[in-house]
């Protein structure tokens, strides 16, 4: 394979948001091009670095950047079946992502500088999936969360926005410094930060400490895949623009941390304790996470909580020692959460709101957005894990992973012994990943009902929606529920554009067709590490009969609060929130879920108002102790300099009286 096509994969966005920011303010009809074609282009590249690499290939190469005194730091490449397939859905989704956003801010006066960032973004990912070398990785991880943060506060006129961003950036960055010392001591262990280097020293079980070094990088994985506990940036980042959402939750920033785990799968093997503690955070992700998305009221929120969720999913794959069902739903989901975000824009920009409970009343609100309507549906039956979609192979490839490592037969496939993985990770991912798969189809059922089919829902689509309810829309989201609006880019009155329209199209094939590839062991197992990725009986009757559980109770809460209503009048807001089926599920467990269940609070009692309460008295003592000494200082110097001017009068007389008084002085002291 000729070098030139991967290095040009990360290389070619990262020059068109260069291009992208030099000449997109003074030409701006060039901003647009320069936003796709490279990002374009490098999809391309992807796939045929590819196909070129085949199955059961890798691909090394390296070159030294710099001695450190230490371990070396090298340019390095590192292409497997992992990183082809990641490459693939990185260059998909933001190719998609990038046309969809020629439109969906088209008249954004800051586009050039936003596409600019998404490019550098989707460079960062390939740089991540790419490298071969770990500080070289770090960059593209680093790099990912600045762009992040410019990006979901674009719109810094918004109050959310900029606390969304500043908090994204915290609690990411929260992560990331146990994250870094966790390289360095990787590093230090097998003396290289080469990733091939690294993966012979966990083989060769050189590694001094791996449970200290699979905590630590935990904890940066954390912050970037929006695990528990430092999971909850990533629903107040939904004030960013919808086309960023996609692009985070589905292909590059909280897809990172899942990817780094599975790259260095063999180091966690090495620890049992480490992989307990990815297998309770992957329970407490998903089933927390499920619980609050069954609450939101606003669209986006749901979906973010639904990622969330589903990471909990792949990391749950991990921690039961199999990296190939990890991925395989890491793509799978990439592929339908992209397309749930973009079908949620195309809605959010018919209805001016991200309110399910207001969507609700919009006459015809599916019949303004056919295309979002079916393309959303088709996502959400593979959120829900429901046969035939991806969502249903990959999530039950999961499921088999945990109850192998249950039965003490974990399927490492080759990466390290079965024992390896504690059979307690396997029982907590099994019993967490079953119940999560009931509330996914339930709160998934809950958001197509109460969005699309309301009574209000079914009446006739009027070509423009009525003033009226367009200002009812922005004001009557449920009060107290947690809600990021993002300003409208679009007129509401014109139907959405082609290029909003048909990358749902784009993205509804991989999201109906890609959990086929892993039926046969010669297609995607090949390309990984050979695994089975078939379902077994057992988790594919238990898991779907558990999603079919929840997709009924949720059509029955919701049929049950629904019969009250008159067919075709839009109903009061307050009637509306009864109806609402995930009251009638969660009962009393409403009210904490819609709020997450209070762990913001808990950070900012426990974290945010000590910090403040502790610069507060730093302050204090700086201005009112520390400045007081200083000032006073100051000020004896110049009352003593303003003493000794009072003598300076520039009389001689004076001068010599004082000297003569001086002499006489002197001489009585000496005669006394």
């Amino acid at each position: 394979m000729n070098l030139a096509l991967p290095v040009l994969v990360p290389a070619l966005p990262a020059l068109g948001a260069a291009a992208t920011l030099a000449v997109g303010k003074k030409a701006p009809g060039l901003a647009r091009p320069l936003a796709i074609v490279p990002v374009a282009a490098s999809a391309v590249l992807a796939l045929v670095v590819a196909l070129q690499l085949g199955t059961g290939r890798t691909l090394d190469a390296a070159t030294r950047l710099t001695p450190t005194g230490g371990p070396d730091i090298a340019l390095a490449l590192h292409l497997d079946g992992f990183a082809s397939l990641i490459s693939v859905l990185v260059g998909l989704v933001a190719t998609c992502v990038q046309v969809y956003s020629t439109a969906y801010l088209k008249k954004d006066p800051r586009y050039p500088s936003y596409a600019a960032l998404v490019s550098l973004f989707t460079a960062a990912m390939f740089l991540v999936v790419y490298s071969g070398d770990l500080i070289v990785l770090l960059v593209g991880w680093e790099v990912m969360g600045l762009c992040s943060y410019f990006l979901i506060g674009h719109h810094w006129e918004s109050a959310d926005a900029r606390s969304a961003s500043l908090k994204a950036f915290l609690v990411t960055k929260l992560g990331d410094v146990p994250f870094l010392f966790g390289i360095f001591l990787l590093a230090a262990d097998a003396g290289s930060f080469r990733i091939p280097d690294v993966l012979a020293a966990a083989g060769e079980g050189r590694l001094g400490h791996p449970t200290l070094i699979a905590l630590l990088l935990l904890a940066g994985v954390a912050g970037k895949s929006a695990q528990f506990p430092l999971h909850t940036w990533l629903p107040d980042a939904m004030a960013g623009p919808t086309p960023v959402s996609a692009l985070i939750h589905a292909a590059t920033m909280v897809a990172a941390g899942i990817y780094l785990v599975a790259r260095l799968l063999p180091v966690f093997l090495l620890s049992g304790a480490a992989l307990v503690v990815l297998a309770v955070m992957a329970a407490v992700t998903m089933i927390g996470s499920a619980l609050c998305a069954l609450a939101q009221d606003d669209l986006k929120r749901v979906l973010a909580y639904s990622t969330v969720g589903q990471l909990g999913y792949t990391a749950g794959a991990l921690a039961s020692g199999d990296r190939e069902a990890s991925v395989f739903h890491l793509v799978s989901h990439g592929a339908f959460k992209a397309l749930l975000f973009l079908a949620a824009g195309v809605v959010i920009h018919a209805a001016h709101t991200n309110s399910i409970s207001v969507m609700s009343r919009i006459p015809g609100l599916r019949k303004r957005v056919p295309d979002a309507y079916w393309t959303m549906g088709i996502a959400l039956v593979a959120l829900a894990g429901l046969p035939p979609f991806s969502g249903f192979f990959s999530k039950e490839a999961v499921l088999t992973a945990a109850e192998h490592a249950a039965k003490g037969e974990a399927l490492t496939n080759g990466l390290g012994p079965a024992s390896a993985v504690p059979q307690a990770a396997g029982w907590i991912v099994l019993i967490s990943a079953a119940l999560t798969a009931l509330l996914t189809g339930a709160y998934a059922t809950r958001l197509f009902l109460v969005a699309f089919h309301s009574p209000a829902g079914a009446a006739t689509a009027p070509q423009v929606l009525p003033a009226a309810d367009r200002a009812t829309a922005v004001a009557d989201h449920e009060a107290g529920a947690p809600y990021s609006p993002e300003p409208d880019e679009a007129d509401p009155a014109t139907a959405e554009p082609p290029a909003m329209r048909w990358p749902l199209w784009v993205l509804a094939v991989p999201t109906m067709g890609f959990g086929i590839a892993g039926l046969r062991s010669d297609w995607l197992p090949a390309l990984l590490d050979g695994g089975p990725l078939r379902p077994s009986g057992v988790t594919a009757v238990t898991g779907t009969g558990l999603a079919l559980v929840g997709v009924l109770a949720a059509y029955g809460a919701w049929r049950s609060a629904t019969a009250r209503l008159g067919t075709g009048r839009p109903a009061p807001a307050a009637e509306v929130i009864v109806t609402d089926p995930g009251r009638t599920l969660l009962g009393p467990l409403f009210g904490p879920a819609r709020h997450g269940f209070g762990v913001d609070r808990l950070y900012d009692a426990l974290f945010v108002r000590p910090v403040a309460a502790a610069a507060r008295l730093v302050r204090f003592l700086d201005r009112e102790v520390v400045e007081t000494y200083v000032r006073g200082s100051g000020a004896g110097a110049d009352l003593l300099g303003r003493a000794v001017r009072l003598a300076q009068t520039g009389n001689a007389q004076t001068y010599l009286s004082a000297l003569l008084a001086a002499v006489v002085l002197l001489a009585v002291l000496v005669a006394v």
